[in-house]
């Protein structure tokens, strides 16, 4: 099967438990999904790979919890992942990334930068 990405309008079973190995200690009936504020996923196999919190303000957009479930990291899948969201919203002239919560600077630091992002104060942007 080919890896997709798709916007998650609402999560089924199946996605609850996939959601729930890519972030473990966060809670999914706090996440809002809507015009604003989306979900995107990698899905490969029926099953969620990786996942990214998607915040847009008019032509400004902020990435955030991009995470890859650690089994499939270093195949592409979280840059696969970006590429689609900002590819699906031509409309954004700014993106953002803070870097709370990150697990390791240095790695998401090279990532982030590899896709075109600016490391700044808190995290990373792209014009």
């Amino acid at each position: 099967m080919k890896l997709t990405i798709i916007r998650l309008t609402h999560f089924s079973d199946q996605d609850r438990i996939d959601l729930g190995k890519i972030w473990p200690s966060r809670d999914l009936a706090g996440i809002t999904v809507d015009e604003s504020h989306a979900i995107y996923a990698a899905r490969f196999n029926e099953r969620l790979l990786a996942a990214v919190c998607v915040t847009l303000d008019g032509a400004e957009g902020e990435l955030s919890a991009l995470c890859v479930r650690e089994v499939t990291r270093r195949r592409g899948v979280g840059q696969y992942l970006v590429e689609e969201v900002l590819q699906r919203n031509p409309e954004i002239g700014r993106w953002r990334m803070a870097d709370t919560g990150v697990e390791d600077q240095r790695v998401m630091s090279a990532f982030m930068q590899a896709l075109g992002f600016s490391t700044q104060d808190g995290g990373w942007q792209k014009h």
